[in-house]
Protein backbone atom coordinates (compact mmCIF):
# COMPACT_ATOMS: atom_id res chain seq x y z
CA UNK A 1 0.00 0.00 0.00
CA UNK A 2 1.18 3.52 -1.13
CA UNK A 3 1.70 5.83 1.89
CA UNK A 4 -0.91 8.47 2.43
CA UNK A 5 -0.36 11.95 1.66
CA UNK A 6 -0.97 15.07 4.25
CA UNK A 7 -4.89 16.28 3.87
CA UNK A 8 -3.99 19.07 1.41
CA UNK A 9 -5.43 21.85 3.59
CA UNK A 10 -4.28 21.16 7.34
CA UNK A 11 -5.39 24.57 8.73
CA UNK A 12 -2.45 23.43 11.34
CA UNK A 13 0.51 25.01 11.71
CA UNK A 14 1.80 22.48 14.51
CA UNK A 15 4.69 24.44 15.58
CA UNK A 16 2.61 27.32 16.20
CA UNK A 17 -0.77 26.17 16.76
CA UNK A 18 -3.81 29.00 17.49
CA UNK A 19 -4.79 29.84 20.90
CA UNK A 20 -8.21 28.66 20.56
CA UNK A 21 -8.61 24.48 20.35
CA UNK A 22 -12.58 25.20 19.53
CA UNK A 23 -11.93 27.36 17.02
CA UNK A 24 -9.28 24.66 15.81
CA UNK A 25 -11.99 21.79 15.45
CA UNK A 26 -15.17 23.57 14.06
CA UNK A 27 -12.25 24.61 11.30
CA UNK A 28 -11.41 20.53 11.14
CA UNK A 29 -14.90 19.84 11.17
CA UNK A 30 -16.29 21.62 8.74
CA UNK A 31 -13.67 21.02 6.54
CA UNK A 32 -14.55 16.84 7.24
CA UNK A 33 -18.25 17.64 6.18
CA UNK A 34 -17.51 19.18 2.94
CA UNK A 35 -14.30 17.04 1.97
CA UNK A 36 -14.51 13.84 4.57
CA UNK A 37 -16.41 11.91 2.12
CA UNK A 38 -18.41 10.55 5.01
CA UNK A 39 -22.56 9.70 5.56
CA UNK A 40 -21.70 10.80 9.05
CA UNK A 41 -18.26 13.00 9.58
CA UNK A 42 -20.01 13.67 13.26
CA UNK A 43 -19.32 10.19 14.19
CA UNK A 44 -17.48 9.93 17.42
CA UNK A 45 -16.20 7.63 19.73
CA UNK A 46 -17.09 7.85 23.17
CA UNK A 47 -14.94 6.37 26.04
CA UNK A 48 -16.55 5.76 29.88
CA UNK A 49 -15.49 3.64 32.02
CA UNK A 50 -17.51 2.78 35.61
CA UNK A 51 -16.51 2.99 39.18
CA UNK A 52 -14.52 -0.09 39.05
CA UNK A 53 -12.39 1.33 36.52
CA UNK A 54 -13.49 -0.45 33.52
CA UNK A 55 -13.58 1.03 30.04
CA UNK A 56 -16.69 0.98 27.27
CA UNK A 57 -16.74 2.82 24.28
CA UNK A 58 -19.38 3.14 21.33
CA UNK A 59 -20.33 5.00 18.16
CA UNK A 60 -22.52 8.49 18.87
CA UNK A 61 -22.84 11.38 16.79
CA UNK A 62 -21.96 14.96 18.14
CA UNK A 63 -25.05 16.98 17.60
CA UNK A 64 -24.21 20.29 18.90
CA UNK A 65 -20.97 22.08 19.61
CA UNK A 66 -19.65 25.68 21.33
CA UNK A 67 -17.41 26.93 23.48
CA UNK A 68 -19.01 25.42 26.64
CA UNK A 69 -18.68 21.87 25.07
CA UNK A 70 -19.53 18.38 23.16
CA UNK A 71 -23.34 17.47 23.13
CA UNK A 72 -24.84 13.74 22.19
CA UNK A 73 -28.08 12.91 22.81
CA UNK A 74 -29.02 8.97 24.15
CA UNK A 75 -30.97 7.26 26.71
CA UNK A 76 -30.41 8.03 30.48
CA UNK A 77 -31.05 4.04 31.10
CA UNK A 78 -28.53 3.01 28.60
CA UNK A 79 -24.75 1.39 29.86
CA UNK A 80 -22.86 4.89 29.26
CA UNK A 81 -25.55 6.66 30.90
CA UNK A 82 -25.38 4.66 33.89
CA UNK A 83 -21.04 4.71 33.97
CA UNK A 84 -21.33 8.62 33.22
CA UNK A 85 -24.02 9.02 36.94
CA UNK A 86 -21.35 7.16 38.47
CA UNK A 87 -17.65 8.59 36.94
CA UNK A 88 -18.44 11.67 34.71
CA UNK A 89 -15.12 11.37 32.86
CA UNK A 90 -15.15 10.45 29.55
CA UNK A 91 -13.48 11.09 26.05
CA UNK A 92 -14.80 11.47 22.11
CA UNK A 93 -13.00 10.56 19.48
CA UNK A 94 -12.89 11.65 15.63
CA UNK A 95 -11.44 9.39 13.25
CA UNK A 96 -11.94 10.67 9.60
CA UNK A 97 -9.36 8.02 7.74
CA UNK A 98 -9.79 9.64 4.46
CA UNK A 99 -8.62 12.86 5.83
CA UNK A 100 -5.87 10.86 7.57
CA UNK A 101 -7.04 13.49 10.74
CA UNK A 102 -7.91 12.25 14.25
CA UNK A 103 -9.81 14.73 16.70
CA UNK A 104 -9.14 13.51 20.79
CA UNK A 105 -10.98 14.93 23.66
CA UNK A 106 -10.95 14.73 27.18
CA UNK A 107 -13.20 16.01 29.60
CA UNK A 108 -15.74 15.69 32.00
CA UNK A 109 -19.92 14.98 31.05
CA UNK A 110 -22.76 16.80 32.56
CA UNK A 111 -26.85 16.84 31.35
CA UNK A 112 -28.09 19.10 29.20
CA UNK A 113 -30.77 20.80 30.38
CA UNK A 114 -34.42 19.57 30.03
CA UNK A 115 -35.13 22.48 27.53
CA UNK A 116 -32.28 21.54 25.24
CA UNK A 117 -32.76 17.99 25.77
CA UNK A 118 -36.98 19.09 24.37
CA UNK A 119 -35.47 20.87 21.60
CA UNK A 120 -33.47 18.46 20.06
CA UNK A 121 -35.90 15.31 20.41
CA UNK A 122 -38.75 17.51 19.22
CA UNK A 123 -36.47 18.46 16.17
CA UNK A 124 -36.21 14.65 15.29
CA UNK A 125 -38.06 12.49 12.57
CA UNK A 126 -41.06 10.90 14.00
CA UNK A 127 -40.14 7.62 14.06
CA UNK A 128 -37.29 8.42 15.26
CA UNK A 129 -39.16 9.82 18.81
CA UNK A 130 -41.24 6.66 18.74
CA UNK A 131 -38.10 4.26 18.34
CA UNK A 132 -36.69 6.51 21.42
CA UNK A 133 -39.86 5.74 23.38
CA UNK A 134 -40.21 2.21 22.35
CA UNK A 135 -36.66 0.95 23.30
CA UNK A 136 -35.26 0.64 26.93
CA UNK A 137 -31.66 0.89 25.30
CA UNK A 138 -29.10 -1.48 26.31
CA UNK A 139 -31.88 -3.74 28.28
CA UNK A 140 -32.43 -7.52 26.67
CA UNK A 141 -35.17 -8.37 24.71
CA UNK A 142 -36.03 -11.94 23.65
CA UNK A 143 -36.64 -11.31 20.19
CA UNK A 144 -37.10 -8.79 17.24
CA UNK A 145 -40.62 -9.66 17.04
CA UNK A 146 -40.60 -8.82 20.60
CA UNK A 147 -38.88 -5.48 19.98
CA UNK A 148 -41.74 -4.38 16.90
CA UNK A 149 -44.57 -5.31 18.93
CA UNK A 150 -43.48 -2.60 21.74
CA UNK A 151 -43.16 -0.55 18.67
CA UNK A 152 -46.33 -0.98 18.11
CA UNK A 153 -47.61 -0.28 21.14
CA UNK A 154 -46.25 3.05 21.08
CA UNK A 155 -47.59 3.45 17.37
CA UNK A 156 -51.19 2.47 19.19
CA UNK A 157 -50.86 4.99 21.78
CA UNK A 158 -50.39 7.68 19.54
CA UNK A 159 -53.15 6.72 17.32
CA UNK A 160 -54.84 9.83 17.86
CA UNK A 161 -51.94 12.02 16.03
CA UNK A 162 -50.60 12.99 19.55
CA UNK A 163 -47.06 14.15 18.80
CA UNK A 164 -45.26 11.96 21.49
CA UNK A 165 -43.35 14.14 23.93
CA UNK A 166 -39.44 13.57 25.34
CA UNK A 167 -39.36 10.52 27.84
CA UNK A 168 -37.92 11.60 31.59
CA UNK A 169 -35.18 9.44 30.87
CA UNK A 170 -34.01 9.98 27.59
CA UNK A 171 -31.77 13.22 27.07
CA UNK A 172 -28.60 14.96 26.04
CA UNK A 173 -24.98 14.81 27.90
CA UNK A 174 -22.21 17.94 27.28
CA UNK A 175 -18.78 17.32 27.24
CA UNK A 176 -16.99 19.89 29.03
CA UNK A 177 -13.21 18.89 27.44
CA UNK A 178 -10.00 19.72 29.54
CA UNK A 179 -7.53 18.35 26.72
CA UNK A 180 -7.72 18.02 23.13
CA UNK A 181 -5.10 16.58 20.51
CA UNK A 182 -5.26 17.55 17.14
CA UNK A 183 -3.33 14.67 14.94
CA UNK A 184 -2.34 15.13 11.31
CA UNK A 185 -0.80 12.14 9.42
CA UNK A 186 2.03 12.13 7.45
CA UNK A 187 3.57 9.31 5.01
CA UNK A 188 5.87 6.67 7.00
CA UNK A 189 4.35 7.79 9.98
CA UNK A 190 5.85 10.57 10.93
CA UNK A 191 2.57 12.27 12.29
CA UNK A 192 2.03 15.68 13.52
CA UNK A 193 0.15 15.88 17.18
CA UNK A 194 -0.33 18.58 19.07
CA UNK A 195 -2.22 18.91 22.30
CA UNK A 196 -3.71 21.72 24.50
CA UNK A 197 -4.17 21.43 28.10
CA UNK A 198 -6.67 23.73 30.01
CA UNK A 199 -5.23 26.15 32.42
CA UNK A 200 -6.14 27.59 35.54
CA UNK A 201 -7.13 31.17 33.87
CA UNK A 202 -9.40 30.00 31.16
CA UNK A 203 -7.08 29.74 28.37
CA UNK A 204 -4.80 26.61 27.18
CA UNK A 205 -1.41 25.40 26.97
CA UNK A 206 -0.01 23.18 23.79
CA UNK A 207 2.16 20.84 23.57
CA UNK A 208 3.36 19.51 20.96
CA UNK A 209 4.43 15.74 20.59
CA UNK A 210 6.11 13.26 18.62
CA UNK A 211 4.42 10.72 16.72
Amino acid sequence: MMPRQPDENPSMNFDHPPADPFAVFEDWFRHAESHAGLPNPNAMTIATANDQGRPTARIVLLKQFDARGFVFFTNRQSRKAEDLALNPAASLLFHWDSLDRQVRIEGVTEPTSDAESDAYFNSRALESRLNAIASDQSRPIESRAALEARRADVDAAHADGQIPNRPPHWGGYRLIPSRFEFWGGHPHRLHDRVIYLADNHGGWTTTRLMP
